[in-house]
């Protein structure tokens, strides 16, 4: 039996590629400071945790979730975006259920898209956006993100073809892997744009609840129109540590919530109703576990940036998101200054290549260690010698 010619299609995994190469390693005995995971490493809240025990023993969420996910959670979602942005959401047409956000960005040309067409992709971006591309079997344009635009998309620089071309758009603000975060008169310039060209929108709003010093990140519904012309997809993996929950949702646009409503009753029977219970206090309950877990990335993200300018790594700093985007010293590309760190200092670093060919020159780094190792790992590096201090 051969594999289908869609999923032969499907780009190479690159995290798995990734996570091979520190796994060998720690099988070999090293002590490895693994920088280059996106996994959250804290645990999810005491109370939440509880929520689900509680419900578990309920024998009434045993059976299926109904197709949608239950009034309830779709309920505290409308409720959580009132009270966090102020923006008025229908729990009943303008949210969808989904086991985890990266199941809504992969599956969302599946639900709006034929093939032939195409969808506008930030580079560097989250590589799995690629994977809804192929089984899609569609077109794609690269937005590239550079440090001179502060890693925005420029629409100016899209050609008319490729305005013309592009039926749908992906944004992810505050970005994996670059950390930049965008203001309002940014995403009401994608409004305009995308309403001029008749182009929908889908903003990844993963890392939502991480913004720092003093700047919460904004969402895109914030801006007037977002809704007529997409969606933003909320996770609840890093806000709340629930990464291995699976629980996510898409918000906005009432039809594309239909139509991911409709590919998904295909799909699935959604979350498991205990889990969105447990879910439903997350959103509801008091938010100080969210504030506390921001303080504590802003306090890694700190002694990161304040090692690296201390050993002459000229760097800068991230507004959001648990991730920094590093500059490679020069004579190597960022798969050689990774493998380099992983075979001569023990440090596991993501290149930066690997979230698209804008991504070259640069390595990820994940906020994910403590404070001790995240150190440890800067001194690690500082005895290769890559580095000078100067005056």
């Amino acid at each position: 039996m051969e594999l289908s010619n869609r999923l032969k299609s499907l780009p190479p995994h690159f995290f798995t590629t990734l996570i091979k190469k520190v796994d060998s390693a720690i099988a070999e005995g090293r002590d490895v400071i693994n920088l280059g995971r996106g996994n959250p490493d804290q645990p999810t809240p005491p109370h939440i945790v509880k929520a689900l025990q509680q419900a578990v023993e309920d024998p009434s969420t045993h059976g299926y979730s109904p197709f949608r996910g239950i009034s309830e959670l779709r309920q505290a979602v409308a409720e959580f975006y009132k009270r966090e942005y102020n923006v008025i959401v229908d729990p009943d047409s303008e949210v969808a259920v989904l086991g985890g956000t990266k199941i809504g960005v992969v599956e969302l040309p599946l639900a709006i898209m034929n093939e032939g067409e195409s969808l506008l992709l930030p580079d560097p971006g989250y590589p799995d956006y690629l994977s809804g591309i192929s089984l899609a079997n569609i077109e794609y344009d690269l937005m590239p993100l550079l440090a001179k635009n502060n890693f925005l998309p420029d629409y100016n620089a899209l050609s008319d073809k490729q305005k013309r071309d592009a039926k749908l758009m992906y944004l992810n603000y505050p970005s994996n892997p670059t950390g930049v975060t965008a203001n309002l008169q940014f995403y009401e310039e994608t409004v305009a744009f995308a309403k001029e060209n008749a182009i929908a929108v889908l903003h990844d709003f993963a890392y939502g609840a991480i913004g720092f010093d003093g700047k919460k990140p904004i969402s895109f519904l914030q801006a007037n129109g977002a809704k007529e012309v997409g969606i933003e997809t909320l996770s609840l993996s890093k806000m709340f540590n629930m990464a291995g929950w699976r629980v996510g949702f898409a918000v906005g646009n009432s039809k594309i919530v239909a139509a991911i409503n409709l590919l998904q009753d295909h799909l699935f029977t959604s979350v498991f109703p205990a889990v969105q219970r447990a879910a439903v206090v997350a959103l509801t309950d008091s938010q100080q576990c969210v504030t506390d877990l921001v303080s504590l990335y802003e306090s890694r993200r700190d002694v990161l940036i304040t090692e690296c300018k201390r050993i002459g790594w000229d760097v800068v700093a991230p507004k959001g998101s648990f991730f920094a985007w590093l500059p490679v010293p020069k004579g190597y590309s960022s798969e050689s200054f990774s493998d380099l760190l992983l075979a001569n200092a023990n440090v596991a670093v993501s290149p930066g290549n690997g979230f698209g060919k804008h991504g070259e020159g640069y390595v990820r780094v994940g906020l994910l260690e403590n404070h001790i190792r995240i150190r440890e790992a800067i001194v690690r590096i500082e005895k290769l010698g890559l580095f000078s201090v100067t005056d």
